[in-house]
């Protein structure tokens, strides 16, 4: 079958955008170009407007099994390619968690039959996440693990740590860590700030955080592990990843566009939208993280799409989860206020939302070159739109960004040649 995506327009090496048509066959990109003299099957009009490979995000919560009533895999995959998320790799603070290759195994045929775009799933470092018995990493990689955590919570111990850095090397995969030194939390909601104290609410030390990458770091040295940190937020954080890297450490990181964005003071009211972990940090760390991303000390933009029940989170911070839902507005909050302000070059931002998150994880997917997977998006970056909760894919709306302006509204996603989510539906 040969398809067409007519009218549109690509981004150069010089970062402008150029026309161009795509000429996709067998699931693949056969021709960048203008102007096909032959018959396709299928056309798409791009009607002018972006056609980028597919959005890669290496940081999503699905919660299926065990969580269907927040999300599902149908709806966050659905929610991932409403945003213009063609693959996803998706945590593992599920129930049963999959910390066997049998468990493993059977996430995986409940993703072959749902899922909508490419989902990869995690394995966990440790049994049920929070014990200190590490899996079988052997036995979960060849089950497909797409590497190894267990985000939600960070390994407490440092030996536990360790010895997973070992069999990690050992197996040639990743470890990527939540890092929260659960010591230093002292019942904290949110961050230790100006914030906190006007609220009356209980701080999260940035150094709950920083510690354990640092601890993590020396141990990444010790056993030669690729270690990558989830979702970094503070300055300190920053610092430590970018002297590991001077260092020759294996260490790759991701921020989150929420954490880019916003910082504790943008925070209006205690009220559980707000609450996510890590939390809004101050205004120095929000500008250490985008400092961070310029200079190549963090590697690329995740969303942590984390999906609540809509009463759950719908009260304070004292008692509501931590989390937000992204995988629907991610490229387009970072599009309006980086790359529309000047800050961030559009060639930026398709790079750390594709290119390099496929690249350190290995996987085939994040460029748009011929005989390369027809992983595709369309966004309308011409037109402003506003994000609405209500029309989202997700079964969960736990965001503080409703209602906010943005450009960049996703028109179609492809994977593997065929649309699986276009504006206004068929």
């Amino acid at each position: 079958m040969k398809t067409l995506i007519k009218n549109g327009k690509i981004i150069s090496h010089d970062n402008q955008t150029i026309p161009a048509e795509i000429w996709i066959e067998e699931g693949k990109i056969k021709a960048i170009g203008t102007g096909f003299d032959t018959v396709f099957d299928e056309v798409f009009d791009a009607q002018g407007q972006l056609i980028t490979q597919g959005l890669v995000d290496v940081h999503v919560h699905l919660r299926e099994p065990g969580y269907t009533y927040k999300e599902t895999i149908k709806t966050g995959s659905m929610a991932a390619a409403r945003g213009g998320f063609t693959t996803v790799c998706a945590m593992p603070n599920l129930d049963p968690v999959p910390d066997t290759a049998e468990k493993l195994t059977e996430v995986y045929d409940l993703i072959k039959k749902d899922a909508v775009v490419n989902v990869l799933q995690y394995a966990p470092i440790t049994e049920k996440l929070r014990s200190d018995v590490l899996t079988d990493q052997k036995a979960l990689k060849k089950a497909g693990a797409f590497a190894f955590t267990n985000d939600g919570v960070g390994v407490q111990t440092a030996g536990t740590m360790y010895l997973a850095m070992k069999e990690a090397a050992a197996n040639d995969m990743a470890l990527v860590a939540h890092t929260e030194d659960e010591s230093l939390l002292f019942g904290g909601v949110m961050h230790a700030g100006k914030k906190a104290e006007e609220l009356g609410l209980p701080g999260i030390l940035s150094a709950t955080e920083s510690s354990q990458i640092a601890r993590d770091l020396l141990l990444a040295e010790e056993t030669g592990c690729h270690y990558h940190v989830c979702h970094v937020s503070t300055k300190e954080s920053v610092r430590v990843i970018r002297d590991a890297k001077k260092a020759g450490v294996h260490v790759t990181a991701e921020v989150s566009p929420h954490h880019l964005i916003l910082c504790e003071e943008d925070i209006p009211e205690d009220f559980g939208y707000w609450k996510m972990n890590p939390p809004l940090r101050g205004k120095d760390d929000r500008e250490a993280l985008i400092e961070g991303l310029l200079d190549g000390t963090i590697d690329c933009i995740a969303t942590d799409h984390a999906p609540h029940g809509f009463d759950e989170k719908n009260q304070s911070f004292l008692k509501a989860p931590f989390g937000i839902v992204g995988s629907e507005y991610a490229f387009q909050l970072i599009y309006t206020h980086f790359v529309k302000t000047g800050k961030f070059t559009l060639e930026q931002v398709i790079d750390w939302m594709a290119v390099k998150p496929a690249a350190i994880f290995g996987l085939d997917t994040g460029r748009l070159t011929i005989g390369g997977k027809a992983d595709l998006a369309i966004f309308d970056i011409q037109h402003a739109y506003q994000i609405d909760s209500k029309q989202f894919e997700s079964k969960a709306v736990n965001t503080p960004f409703d209602k906010w302006e943005v450009y960049g509204d996703t028109l179609y996603t492809f994977v593997n040649g065929h649309a699986v989510w276009q504006k206004g539906g068929k």
